[in-house]
């Protein structure tokens, strides 16, 4: 009686650009995620294979526990690292850390 009814608007036929519009803020984050993120880990993780796929025997490396040692024996899946005269410790190649110059154990 006193009050009418409500109805819903219909929409203005805003078209590809109305959607574009909506949609850009999550385009834009996605753009940024991958170039701040995403893109810089996968080319650590490829540098980091790498030097994993060319560790040979003499080169001198620090694992993640922060052992440096010179490699001794290299094998498929491990490594084997000279930390002592006469002591040696085998860990998997995915331990070692990074390769130092050559000549830094002297120096220590």
């Amino acid at each position: 009686m006193f009050i009418s009814n409500a109805y819903a608007q219909t929409a203005a036929d805003a078209g590809a650009m109305g959607n574009l519009t909506t949609f850009l803020p999550l385009i834009l984050m996605f753009v940024v995620m991958y170039f701040l993120m995403i893109r810089p880990q996968q080319k650590r993780a490829k540098e980091q294979k790498a030097m994993m796929e060319a560790l040979a025997k003499g080169d001198e490396v620090v694992t993640i526990g922060g052992i440096l040692g010179k490699v001794s024996k290299v094998t498929e899946q491990h490594v084997t690292i000279e930390v002592a005269s006469g002591t040696e410790i085998v860990v998997q190649k995915h331990a070692v850390s990074s390769l130092l110059p050559k000549g830094t154990l002297k120096g220590l």
